[in-house]
């Protein structure tokens, strides 16, 4: 499994793989610091790879919906989104929503996502799901392109899955296990 941090090492190594044929798949991802995130699907963005959601996309991880042009990303029958407002852990590790955070993610998602959040609560504390058919117009299914693509003896596929991030201190600094 990969990290954020290994990202860009992975895209590097996968280089020689050409952008049209190269597909990255993300799954379990819990989520963790925005600007990790923002880091890393800068770099897919810029790569070309097409990017598979095949489980869980939580938190941060929801930014491949803003960030990722939306041609390049599509959604297996088991994908499912999770938004929330961001937090940050205060002085004594515990977690305090951060507004600015949050402006952030919002500023990001495009005006479907938006109107979803908003038609199930808005971003808070509390974890919304978006699944199956909720996300017809927002994102690709996947279905007979992946399928397509499975034939496709040239074609490049790379795992993506992030640990959870653990907060060790008041500067929001993280450590990936």
């Amino acid at each position: 499994m990969l990290g954020i941090a290994a990202l860009a090492l992975t895209t590097t190594v996968a280089s020689s793989v050409t952008p049209a044929n190269a597909t990255m798949r993300i799954a379990e991802d819990r989520g963790g610091q925005i600007g990790h995130y923002l880091q890393a699907f800068a770099m897919l963005r810029s790569s070309g790879e097409n990017v598979v959601i095949d489980g869980n996309c939580l938190s941060a991880c929801t930014l491949v919906l803003g960030l990722i042009p939306k041609s390049r990303v599509c959604a297996t029958s088991r994908a499912r989104f999770g938004f929330h407002a961001a937090w940050m852990p205060d002085i004594d590790g515990r977690p305090i929503t951060s507004s600015m955070g949050t402006e952030a993610l919002w500023n990001i998602y495009p005006a479907k996502v938006k109107r979803w959040i908003n038609r199930h609560g808005g971003l808070s504390r509390k974890m919304i799901y978006m699944q199956g058919r909720d996300m017809q117009g927002i994102v690709a299914d996947c279905g007979a392109t992946t399928r397509r693509a499975n034939n496709n003896p040239a074609r490049s596929d790379r795992r993506y899955s992030s640990r959870p991030v653990r907060y060790t201190s008041a500067s929001a600094a993280s450590d990936r296990r």
